[in-house]
């Protein structure tokens, strides 16, 4: 699959796409209408990647909203060869008809054979009946042909993975989109700047394209480097219960698909499912990974053998940072917040501890007006559901601020005890973006735990509300 999109073009629409236009007003925080990329965001998107071997990516401009009349709406990312693949999907009733797609490709496959992704942002087809299912098929078996037909498969099944991003209850202009893939197939491309290019197409009130890269070897292959990528988009409705808006991970390591799935699902507890914007759950949320083993080496068998520990810690470690993203283009956010809970009765009990902190409105509130409101951290950690008994004793528990330019903590409850709280020093370390929330639970009822859990957020402000008044305009 060659490349017809000329090195140049790519790169002025890139620049299109995320000029920073001086001529025009543009919110602190939202997306500008010029697609400028906020100057206190350029420094997350990368200038330069190291992709897996055979993977090759892009975007085009189709026009799925109509008010889209530039920007890239249509990613495609295939592999040269055929992959093991494994997705995890939203738990809302409610699921969009490409989450119902991809679903069944991966069963009918048993997750082997993959070939492509494509994803279109501007319309989620979400609640659009059995005509959002058929569209949703058709831009598989769309892709699906550009393929050489001696590479596709016999049963019929289709080996391409489907994503929607936009506006739910609306249907696809499917027409310009299938007519679009042909295009989009022929511009394919292993650039950093196509696999740019289809980090934005995916990006809908996102303020920049989420992107990352990064090689790593295994113990049975130290000789072989390895490459893994990723991209991800999302700014609202970020509250998952098994991802979290759309993200795709690729790698070239040879990972089987029955190894490939229970990895994925340990990292995203760890990653895609410890964020939250907002505590919205959408009908779309998908994250898939794709590994297509073309570097070499030997195939992976066990996540409990050397290689096994080896990658899903890499594969986690990717995974936090790439979903961190999301949190850090949080749709108004001003903050980025690590809360930490530590010394648990179980992982379980820390990590719903955090979910509850990072999900309160108050908390989130307080910290937007820079307001060392304890209390309602506190009160978070009062009513969390579902936690074991005797998790939480009040009189064990701390509670701290803490800096992330490593100069001294705050302490704010110490073993249940309110400290004398200094404002000033709350003040400035609220001045900065990022802070660390740190709870220690003190091993709970029995004083035997020692389980710690993450989660990672930001703060609500006035823009929040600006951006989703008017957000189907």
């Amino acid at each position: 699959m060659s490349s017809t999109l000329k090195p140049n073009r790519a790169s002025d629409i890139i620049q299109r796409a995320y000029r920073v236009n001086l001529d025009h007003p543009i919110r602190n925080y939202s997306a500008p209408v010029t697609g400028a990329i906020p100057v206190a965001k350029q420094k997350y998107v990368p200038s330069s990647g190291t992709y897996p071997r055979g993977f090759l990516a892009t975007g085009i401009h189709v026009g799925v909203k109509p008010t889209n009349t530039q920007f890239p709406d249509l990613a495609l990312l295939a592999s040269e060869i055929p992959c093991s693949g494994a997705a995890v999907f939203t738990k809302n009733k409610f699921q969009a008809a490409p989450v119902t797609v991809s679903r069944q490709v991966l069963d009918h496959r048993f997750g082997e054979g993959i070939r492509a992704i494509v994803i279109n942002s501007g319309c989620a087809n979400a609640v659009t009946g059995k005509g959002g299912l058929n569209d949703a098929s058709a831009m598989g078996h769309t892709v699906d042909a550009c393929f050489d037909s001696s590479q596709r498969s016999a049963s019929g099944s289709s080996s391409t993975l489907v994503m929607s991003t936009g506006v739910i209850g609306q249907r696809l202009p499917i027409s310009k989109i299938l007519s679009a893939i042909p295009t989009a197939h022929s511009s394919l491309a292993a650039t950093h700047t196509n696999w740019l290019l289809a980090a934005r197409a995916i990006c809908t009130t996102d303020t920049f394209p989420k992107l990352l890269s990064h090689q790593f070897t295994l113990p049975s292959s130290p000789g072989i480097t390895y490459s893994i990528a990723g991209m991800t988009k999302g700014a609202g409705m970020i509250h998952p219960n098994m991802a979290t808006l759309l993200g795709m991970l690729f790698t070239d390591a040879p990972i089987p698909a029955k190894v490939l799935k229970p990895l994925l699902t340990h990292v995203v507890d760890r990653s895609f499912n410890a964020i939250s914007v907002d505590g919205d759950t959408s009908t779309n949320d998908t994250l898939a990974f794709l590994a297509n083993g073309a570097a070499g080496g030997e195939p992976l068998t066990s996540l409990d053998s050397a290689d096994g520990k080896a990658i899903t810690k890499v594969v986690t470690s990717f995974t936090q940072q790439l979903s961190q993203l999301v949190v850090r283009d949080g749709e108004g956010a001003t903050k980025f917040v690590h809360v930490r809970v530590i010394n648990a009765a179980s992982f379980p009990d820390a990590r719903r501890i955090a979910s509850s902190i990072a999900r309160s409105p108050l908390v989130k509130t307080a910290l937007y007006g820079k307001d060392a409101n304890w209390g309602r951290i506190l009160c978070a950690i009062g009513y969390t559901d579902g936690i074991s008994p005797g998790a939480v004793v009040p009189e064990k528990t701390s509670v701290s601020f803490v800096p992330t330019d490593e100069s001294e903590s705050l302490q704010l409850l110490v073993k249940g005890e309110p400290e004398a709280v200094d404002e000033v020093r709350a003040a400035q370390i609220l001045e900065n973006e990022d802070l660390e929330i740190l709870v220690d639970l003190g091993g709970g009822e029995r004083e035997e735990g020692r389980e710690e859990a993450s989660y990672w957020f930001c703060d609500f402000s006035h823009e929040y509300v600006t951006i989703n008044g008017d957000y189907r305009t």
